[in-house]
């Protein structure tokens, strides 16, 4: 059974189905934002926005605006080492700003491993998450409007969606489908979070999609799925395998003509896997948390790491953007050019199943505790100690190349 996530207006009430593991990180308590080994509310952070901000407060940095509906939009993508191959476009009306988001004008969001930007044709806010080290994902705003010196500014009110049970009580990402309306539920839509976890079918009711599946159905290109809570029919074949969107709006009014497929299947598994890095940074920091809990929280991360729970790809996918060339350049790559950024899509997303986000900032700060446990289990995992049902679609050869791999670009972190 899938977490639902139920929609009203412009916010989300987060609710849980009923799962029957009681140690599920999305059953654990809140953690509070003042908790003073976190510093959640701190202005001392070091996330890319801030670090931003702190630059153009100095004059150290200036962004340039354009006249032309973008704002500070492709300045600031470029000063944050955002991709603009990296767009994936949602019409359902689930943002602060949901009344000036429709099919003819779908909310653009942009990110790389730390940083999310969302853009609304004639809004009033660019939005961004940013991914703190120690204190967690941190969301902002920045004024559309020209400004002799424009800045950012923290905004709790997001957490209201970006807080609760599907987040692990933290501050995280999500990425939802829409689903069509049935009979039973004509009156009341709803929304569920989708990751690696969830078959295509379910996957991106409300997105724009750009890319090929194959036989493989999925959600997207349905602009009846625009409201979450009274979503329309299914959508026929000319949803699948769309490689153009300018049929459907004007994709002149964006910074690319695209919502790449492959984008879309990354930024699911990073928002997952950021929420994990967050919880457990939280609860190794906090000395009230139980080891013992600690662990299994550990152990949870380490399935979603390595891909044991992924839903296998039936046919190959593809996107039509630079996405699937410019993604793996960003990531180290060992002596035989191996990286964990390579994709595979043809049976599953990447090539050597092992969480890129294992050299992100968040990653490397979490507590000693904490690394050395993944450490020690990633090497029970990858030598075949571990002969465990959980990891038991690892193949050997995959075994073998992710330690190599990791050993190489991560130095320490497994022993040898």
């Amino acid at each position: 059974m899938r977490p639902r996530l139920w929609l009203f207006g412009a916010f989300a009430a987060l609710l849980l189905a009923g799962w029957a593991l009681a140690e599920r990180l999305e059953d654990r308590d809140y953690t509070a934002l003042d908790n003073p080994a976190i510093g959640y509310r701190d202005d001392t952070g070091h996330d890319r926005v801030i670090e931003l901000d702190r630059k153009l407060d100095k004059g150290a940095v200036k962004l340039d605006y354009s006249a032309n509906g973008l704002s500070y939009l492709p300045a600031v993508l470029k000063a944050l080492d955002v991709n603009v191959d990296s767009q994936v476009l949602v019409f359902s009306k689930t943002s602060t700003q949901a009344s000036k988001i429709n099919p003819l004008a779908p909310r653009a969001i942009y990110f790389n491993d730390d940083v999310q930007v969302g853009f609304v044709r004639n809004g009033d806010v660019l939005e961004f998450t940013a991914l703190d080290p120690i204190a967690g994902v941190k969301t902002y705003t920045m004024d559309m409007e020209r400004a002799t010196k424009p800045g950012f500014g923290r905004r709790e009110d997001c957490l209201l969606c970006h807080m609760g049970g599907i987040t692990f009580g933290v501050p995280g990402l999500m990425v939802a489908s829409v689903h069509p309306a049935q009979t039973e539920r004509e009156r009341h839509g709803s929304s569920f979070v989708t990751d690696q976890r969830t078959p295509l079918k379910e996957r991106w009711g409300g997105w724009y999609v750009t890319g090929t599946t194959g036989a493989q159905r999925h959600l997207g290109n349905n602009p009846n799925l625009m409201d979450p809570i009274h979503p329309g029919a299914p959508a026929g074949d000319d949803t699948q395998n769309v490689t153009k969107l300018d049929r459907l709006f004007d994709v002149s009014k964006y910074p690319a003509p695209t919502s790449d497929l492959v984008a879309l299947m990354t930024l699911e598994h990073q928002a997952r896997m950021t929420n994990f890095l967050v919880r457990i940074g939280w609860d190794g920091r906090d000395a009230k948390t139980d080891p013992a809990a600690l662990n299994q929280e550990i152990e949870q991360m380490l399935t979603y790491m390595l891909f044991a729970d992924e839903e296998p790809l039936t046919e190959p996918v593809s996107g039509v953007s630079t996405f699937s060339k410019t993604f793996p350049q960003r990531g180290p790559k060992d002596r035989q050019g191996r990286s964990l950024r390579d994709f595979d899509l043809k049976t599953r997303l990447f090539r050597y199943p092992l969480s890129y986000m294992l050299y992100s900032a968040a990653f490397d700060a979490l507590p000693d505790v904490v690394k050395q446990r993944v450490g020690k289990r990633l090497g029970e995992i990858l030598t075949g100690v571990d002969t465990s049902k959980t990891f038991a679609r690892l193949a050997p050869e995959d075994r073998k190349a992710i330690l190599e791999i990791v050993r190489e670009t991560k130095p320490g972190l497994i022993a040898d």
